[in-house]
């Protein structure tokens, strides 16, 4: 018995959503699978947002996106929020489940390189994720864009700069706000870290967050590192909402 058969045999790898166990490790047993909504086909170019038609490779927008179009050039989300993969965010978020960040950003990963393709920036581009405020980091303890961004630049070889925004002030948590809540809420929330601004100014940035909701935080953040001097900026997160709230 080879090492990693010995490992199986007393750990037998499990199930990243249920926690069954599974044939191999970082996988979603056949249920979870079933149950987790990868988002493929059409989607909006700005948002990531599924839509009906065919993907041509033509840029296409959602009625949204073309009503306020959003400060950031790209979006895109791997998984919508809902079923196995509504759990294995929150998991990840509130359940200290980090063993589940590595597997995530391998989905993660293949978008991040479509939205941010080398040779786009002249100057490079800068992997940054939405912060956290700094009391609910330190109750956190952690910040799971920071966990993802930071393994999606690891597998995307860009450089990772997890501290280049700051909350200026603590936001309420969103969950159940609508969409001008939302855009209230997170209304000057962001900017640019000051000891930052030399890594920002003339990159592209990649910023990464767990969920799309509205576009609120990604707006805020966005609006924030052009302030600072980033030629632009396109968004990757591991799920996006089906539809805005």
């Amino acid at each position: 018995m080879n090492l990693q058969s010995a490992i199986h045999f007393l750990y037998p790898p499990r199930c990243l959503a249920c926690g069954v166990e599974t044939g191999s490790d970082h996988a979603l047993c056949g249920p979870c699978w079933q149950d987790t909504p990868f988002v493929t086909g059409l989607v909006c170019d700005g948002c990531g947002l599924p839509l009906p038609g065919e993907d041509t490779g033509d840029r296409v927008l959602c009625d949204a996106c073309l009503d306020d179009p959003p400060p950031w050039g790209r979006a895109r989300a791997p998984l919508l929020y809902e079923g196995a993969a509504r759990k294995m965010v929150l998991a990840l978020k509130h359940g200290d489940r980090l063993d589940l960040v590595r597997p995530l950003a391998r989905w993660m990963a293949p978008l991040a390189r479509d939205v941010a393709p080398r040779g786009q920036a002249p100057g490079g581009w800068l992997v940054v994720p939405v912060p956290l405020h700094r009391l609910r980091l330190l109750r956190r303890r952690f910040n799971q864009a920071a966990l993802l961004g930071r393994e999606v630049a690891r597998m995307c070889d860009m450089p990772f700069c997890p501290d280049a925004l700051m909350r200026r002030r603590r936001t309420t948590p969103q969950e159940g706000m609508g969409r001008a809540e939302r855009f209230a809420n997170q209304n000057g929330a962001f900017a640019l870290h000051p000891r930052r601004r030399d890594r920002v100014r003339g990159k592209g940035i990649l910023l990464v967050d767990d969920v799309l909701t509205s576009g609120a935080t990604l707006r805020g953040c966005t609006q924030a590192l052009l302030a600072g001097g980033a030629v632009q900026v396109n968004c990757v997160v591991l799920a996006r909402v089906a539809r805005n709230a």
